[in-house]
């Protein structure tokens, strides 16, 4: 929804983190939004092969007694068992896969707190203040903690994650009383993950994004060199060639520079190192263009990418994808609800 908001906010994109080049707030949430799109399928992937009774499997070696263990895992809303007696009573994968499905959302969670803390510093945004806090001590601040929070979750849950799997990792076949302790702190972080997507998807929904500033930032660190050497390769000169002119110019080009001002100075640049002036190759007029931060957005157009219509591409799949997952996650809580009702039913027949 906030991609939809911002298809057109021009904004700085870093690496390493560095002015890098020029995209926008969309693009910027909509690379978040294809991690955690990837997080929910291995929750909801992992979820397939967990939901698996182990019930029936008494010690270790079946039982004599004539229990229906397909029935009892129907009715406990389970998708089946595992089969195999000794498997059942020494399995614990569906903890290690849900502890590690957790560790890598709440990992994806952290990296998207981590940019809009550092982001809030900058100026670039806003957060609620349901989601900051002033100073305890200096009032004059406004503290992104529940951010901070969630970027310590990750800690817990890969902590968490780890500890499962080197707990399981030297244990014999069938049952050890190691196991009873790899429970707790599984469900825990589940719940502390559930919160921190839930903090997350505020923070990100009730933000305000300072378009102004974001524009002025876009172009700082002559942010916009690529889209000229993109220009320049586009119009015959080979790339190599066109990297050295604008990597010469980029020691010299400001950030207060006007585009006809930093124009000139990769044509001063070219003539330099190749002894032609940029008009043997581009325009001057192109050049100018692809040094606004907004134009160069919009010529990255290539799917999946920065410019609006790009961007409005993705935001129609996002939208049915999120669609779907939606109806999976609906039809596993309707099966967990159906299967509590007819337990409930059966066990009214005994009383």
């Amino acid at each position: 929804e906030v991609a939809t908001e911002h298809a057109e906010t021009v904004m700085p994109g870093y690496t390493h983190p560095q002015p890098a080049q020029p995209t926008t707030v969309a693009h910027y949430l909509l690379s978040y939004e294809g991690g955690i799109a990837r997080d929910t399928a291995r929750l909801l992937d992992a979820y397939e092969r967990v939901n698996r009774s182990p019930l029936g499997a008494a010690a270790f070696a079946g039982t004599p007694f004539d229990v229906d263990r397909d029935r009892t895992a129907e009715l406990l809303g389970f998708d089946g068992t595992v089969r195999n007696s000794t498997d059942a009573a020494s399995a614990r994968d569906f903890l290690a896969e849900g502890a590690t499905a957790c560790a890598t959302l709440a990992t994806t969670l952290s990296g998207l707190a981590e940019d809009l803390i550092l982001f809030s510093n900058k100026g670039f945004v806003e957060l609620s203040d349901a989601y900051a806090s002033t100073s305890s001590i200096m009032p004059q601040k406004k503290n992104p903690d529940t951010l901070e929070l969630t970027r310590g979750v990750a800690g817990d849950a890969i902590g968490e994650a780890a500890g499962t799997l080197s707990l399981l990792k030297g244990l014999p076949r069938a049952y050890n009383r190691d196991l009873q302790r790899a429970h707790a702190g599984v469900f825990e972080i589940a719940d502390d993950v559930r919160e921190a997507t839930a903090v997350a998807a505020g923070a990100v929904a009730t933000a305000d994004w300072d378009e102004a500033a974001l524009a002025d930032a876009a172009g700082e660190g002559f942010s916009t060199a690529t889209g000229v050497a993109d220009l320049l390769a586009m119009g015959g000169m080979p790339f190599r060639t066109a990297h050295e002119i604008v990597a010469t110019a980029a020691e010299t080009v400001a950030d207060g520079d006007s585009a006809a001002e930093a124009a000139a100075k990769v044509d001063e640049a070219a003539r330099k190192i190749t002894g032609e002036a940029l008009s043997a190759y581009v325009s001057r007029e192109d050049v100018e263009s692809a040094l606004d931060p907004a134009a160069s957005v919009a010529s990255r157009d290539s799917a999946g990418g920065p410019a609006p219509a790009a961007v409005a591409d993705d935001i129609t799949a996002v939208e049915a994808e999120i669609e779907d997952d939606g109806a999976a996650l609906a039809e596993k809580r309707d099966g967990l609800a159906a299967a509590s009702e007819a337990l409930g039913a059966e066990v009214d027949a005994y009383v």
